[in-house]
C-alpha cells in the first residue's frame, strides 16, 4: 500500500520553504491534535531554485518549464498531492495542474475562499508577475470588495521582497513591512493579502490595525485539510 504523502514544491524564494513547513506542522497540531512524531504526515519537500526575479525581466517560458519539471520530479517520488507555496507561479496554474496526475492545490482559490467578511477594503502585497496577471484583484472586486493601492505601493513591496532575499538580519525587512502596513492604512485598506511567500519572514510580530490575510498560512491549512480528507475518505 502506498503511504499517503504530501508533496511540497517550494524554494520560490528560498527563505519561504522552512516557514511553510513549520506552518503545515502547526496545522497538524491545530486541526487534529498531533503530538507524537508518528502523528504527523509523511512529506516530500522539494526546494526548487528558479529563474524568477523581482528587479528584472522574467523569461516566462523558462520559468514555466522549470516549475513543470519540479512538479513532475516531485510526483515521481510517489506523493499523493502537491502544495506549491508560490503565488506568482499560479499564473501558469492550469498548465501546471495538467502536467501532473496528482492533485495540485490552488493557493489563490484557497485564499480568496478564506477571506473574512470583515475584509472590505483590501490591499494586495505580491510580486509584479502576480499583480500583472490580476490573480487577486479581479476576484476581490468580483466579491463586492474594494481593491486598494497607491502609486508607490508596488515599489515598496518590490523593495521589501528584494531585501528579504538579500539579507540575513530580518530587523530591516520587519521595519519595512511595518511601514508598508502604514501605507495600506493610509490608503484606506482594512486588510492586506500577503500574497508572496518571500514576505512571510518579514511579517514578524506585526500587531497593527490592518488585518493580515496570509496566503501561505491559508495554503498550509488547506494542505492538512486535504491530507485528512484523503486519509479518512467519505463513506
Amino acid at each position: 500500500m502506498n503511504t499517503l504523502t504530501i508533496g511540497i514544491l517550494a524554494g520560490m524564494g528560498p527563505r519561504s520553504t522552512a516557514p511553510f513547513v513549520d506552518l503545515v506542522v502547526s496545522e497538524c497540531q491545530c486541526q487534529y491534535g498531533a503530538t507524537d512524531d508518528a502523528d504527523f504526515p509523511h512529506m516530500m519537500i522539494y526546494s526548487l531554485p528558479t529563474h524568477f526575479y523581482v528587479d528584472r525581466k522574467i523569461d516566462h517560458a523558462l520559468l514555466h518549464d522549470e516549475v513543470v519539471a519540479g512538479l513532475q520530479r516531485l510526483e515521481s517520488t510517489g506523493v499523493s498531492f502537491i502544495a506549491m507555496p508560490c503565488n506568482s507561479n499560479h499564473v501558469f496554474f492550469d498548465e501546471l495542474a495538467e502536467a501532473v496526475e496528482v492533485p495540485l492545490l490552488n493557493m489563490i482559490e484557497e485564499t480568496l475562499h478564506a477571506l473574512p467578511e470583515s475584509a472590505r477594503c483590501v490591499a494586495i502585497a505580491a510580486t509584479p508577475l502576480t499583480m500583472d496577471a490580476g490573480l487577486y484583484q479581479n476576484a476581490v472586486l468580483g466579491s463586492g470588495r474594494q481593491w486598494v493601492t497607491t502609486g508607490e505601493w508596488q515599489m515598496s513591496v518590490n523593495a521589501l521582497i528584494q531585501t528579504v532575499k538579500t539579507t540575513q538580519d530580518m530587523s530591516l525587512p520587519r521595519a519595512m513591512f511595518a511601514e508598508l502596513m502604514a501605507q495600506a492604512q493610509q490608503a484606506g485598506a482594512d486588510s492586506v493579502i500577503i500574497a508572496c511567500t518571500d514576505l512571510n519572514p518579514a511579517v514578524g510580530g506585526y500587531d497593527g490595525p490592518v488585518q493580515l490575510v496570509d496566503a501561505t498560512q491559508i495554503l498550509a491549512a488547506a494542505t492538512i485539510k486535504k491530507w485528512l480528507a484523503l486519509r479518512t475518505p467519505d463513506p
